[in-house]
C-alpha cells in the first residue's frame, strides 16, 4: 500500500508540475494585442504561405495570417484571412501583395499604400472587410515565363543561324583580312619611323641655328622699331614747331591770304581794263586790215582818193550786168 501511495503522490506531483508549466507557457506566450481581421481574395497561387505567416506593413510586422482556404464567392480564388494590429495605418489606399523571404520560399503578406485611393471591395460572406491583393513581382514573372522562354528560344535559334558553317567561313575570312591589315599597318609604322629618323632628325638638328637667326632678326626688328620711334618723335617735334604761333605754317597762311587779296584786286581792277584795251586793239586791227585790203585792191586811191562807189540796185545810175551766154 505504501508503494501505491508513493506512486500516486508522484503522479499527482508530475501532473501539477505539468499544469504549472503549461500555465506558465500560456502566460508567457499570451498576446494582448488588439487586432482587426481582414480578408484577401486572389486568383494567383499562394505557394509558400502558411498560417501564422507574418503580415508586414512597409516591412514592419503588424500582424499574422490566421487562415487560408478557398473563396466561396469566386470559384478558383484563394481566401486568406489576416489579423492586423489596430495601430497599423490601414487606409483606403492600402493594398496587399505576396512577398517572399530570401531563397527559403517562405511567403508573407506585404501591405503598402498606393498613390490614389483604391476601389472599395464588397465584404465577403463572413462580413469581414476585404483588402485588394495585387500580383507580386514573382507572380508576374511566372505569368510571363512562357513568353520569356519563347523569346529565349527565338534568340537561340537566331544565334545558331548566325553561327552556321557559311557564316563561320565568312568570320574566318574577315579575321584573315584583319590580320593582313594589321601587318600592313605595322609595315607602314616602320616606314614612318625610318622616315622620321632619317629626314626629320637632320631638320631638327638645324632648328637651333634657325632659332639663333630668328633671334638676330628679332633684335634687328627691335632696333628698327627704336629708330622708327625716334624718327616719329623728330617728326612730332617738327610738326609742333610748324604749328606754333608765328611759325612757318602761320607765315604760309598769311602769304596765301595776301596772294588771295592781290588776285582779287587784279580780278576786279586790272583785268577789266586789260579786257577793254584788248577789244579796242582788235577793232583797230580790223580797221587797219580793211584799209590795207582797199589799198591792195585800188592802189591809185592813195593819189586820187577812193572814188565813187558804183550805184547799187535801186540807186540812180544803176545798170544791171549783162547776162552771160
Amino acid at each position: 500500500m505504501e508503494n501505491k501511495s508513493h506512486a500516486l503522490a508522484a503522479g499527482i506531483f508530475v501532473i501539477l508540475v505539468a499544469a504549472l508549466l503549461a500555465g506558465l507557457g500560456m502566460w508567457l506566450t499570451r498576446d494582448r494585442t488588439d487586432y482587426r481581421v481582414y480578408e484577401l481574395s486572389s486568383k494567383d497561387s499562394v505557394s509558400g504561405l502558411q498560417p501564422q505567416a507574418a503580415v508586414r506593413y512597409k516591412g514592419v510586422a503588424v500582424g499574422k495570417v490566421t487562415a487560408i482556404g478557398f473563396d466561396p464567392q469566386a470559384a478558383g480564388n484563394v481566401l486568406i484571412r489576416i489579423a492586423v494590429n489596430t495601430d497599423a495605418p490601414i487606409s483606403p489606399t492600402t493594398f496587399a501583395t505576396l512577398g517572399y523571404q530570401g531563397v527559403t520560399g517562405l511567403a508573407h503578406i506585404q501591405l503598402d499604400d498606393a498613390d490614389t485611393p483604391l476601389p472599395t471591395l464588397p465584404r465577403g460572406a463572413s462580413g469581414l472587410p476585404r483588402l485588394p491583393l495585387q500580383s507580386s513581382s514573382f507572380s508576374q514573372l511566372a505569368e510571363q515565363g512562357p513568353a520569356i522562354l519563347a523569346q529565349v528560344q527565338e534568340a537561340t535559334r537566331r544565334v545558331n543561324s548566325l553561327l552556321d558553317d557559311d557564316n563561320q567561313q565568312r568570320f574566318a575570312a574577315a579575321l584573315q583580312q584583319l590580320g593582313a591589315a594589321a601587318g600592313s599597318i605595322d609595315r607602314l609604322a616602320r616606314r614612318l619611323d625610318n622616315t622620321v629618323s632619317q629626314r626629320l632628325d637632320p631638320a631638327l638638328a638645324g632648328v637651333p641655328a634657325l632659332a639663333q637667326d630668328a633671334q638676330q632678326t628679332l633684335r634687328a626688328l627691335r632696333q628698327a622699331g627704336s629708330n622708327a620711334a625716334g624718327a616719329a618723335d623728330d617728326v612730332r617735334q617738327a610738326v609742333r614747331a610748324l604749328n606754333v604761333e608765328g611759325g612757318a605754317i602761320a607765315e604760309i597762311t598769311d602769304g596765301a591770304k595776301a596772294l588771295s587779296a592781290a588776285a582779287d584786286r587784279l580780278n576786279r581792277a586790272t583785268l577789266p581794263s586789260v579786257s577793254r584795251a584788248a577789244d579796242e586793239t582788235a577793232r583797230a586791227a580790223r580797221r587797219l586790215s580793211r584799209t590795207a585790203t582797199g589799198i591792195n585792191d585800188n592802189p591809185q586811191a592813195l593819189l586820187y582818193g577812193p572814188g565813187r562807189a558804183p550805184a547799187g540796185p535801186g540807186e540812180p545810175g544803176f545798170v544791171a550786168p549783162a547776162a552771160q551766154p
